[in-house]
């Protein structure tokens, strides 16, 4: 009986050993290396980091001035952060909120006003950018273009009503537009 038990018990690790055994990597299996000499992929496109500075600048200066202590996140053409300030006395709800106002921006490619105005009037959309936990559709991101281009996006979250995010938002970019290439 108790032989027994143990094969039982022994059964599944001895079953499932030729399964495991051919899952597992060999090096032959493995993906070729890159050569040395692979040039890294171009950069996304976006405003250079002294623009993307200036225009968080300009934006939390914007704010401040209405005594908003908000938090401006810009963001190139692939979503990377190019820019993070945050005010003195800004919460860490608006950094959270800047870089997903600006990502969520990109993502659209339209103002976050905009976005969240479509979301309000289409369900199947709403739960389109309510499943994405990185975006948010209140107002307070904006698309940067060079021309017709988008480079990148503003966010600005902080503010008391999305409203003042946004129109700080646009003091950012208005700084910076002509400028962008």
């Amino acid at each position: 009986m108790r032989t027994l038990l143990t094969l039982l018990a022994l059964a599944p690790a001895f079953l499932l050993s030729p399964a495991l055994a051919q899952t597992t990597a060999t090096p032959a299996s493995a993906p070729p290396a890159a050569p040395a000499n692979t040039p890294p992929p171009p950069p996304a496109r976006g405003p250079a980091l002294a623009l993307a500075h200036e225009a968080a600048q300009a934006a939390i200066d914007a704010c401040r001035a209405k005594g908003f202590n908000v938090s401006v996140s810009v963001v190139d053409s692939a979503g990377v952060l190019k820019a993070l300030l945050a005010a003195d006395g800004a919460h860490e709800r608006g950094v959270n909120s800047s870089t997903a106002k600006a990502r969520t921006s990109l993502a659209f490619r339209l103002p976050t006003s905009a976005v969240g105005r479509r979301a309000s009037e289409d369900g199947a959309f709403d739960a389109q950018v309510k499943a994405n936990s990185g975006w948010n559709s209140r107002a307070g991101g904006l698309p940067i273009l060079a021309g017709e281009e988008l480079v990148g996006a503003i966010g600005v979250g902080g503010a008391r009503g999305s409203e003042n995010d946004e129109a700080c938002a646009q003091i950012g970019l208005a700084q910076v537009q002509a400028r962008l290439r």
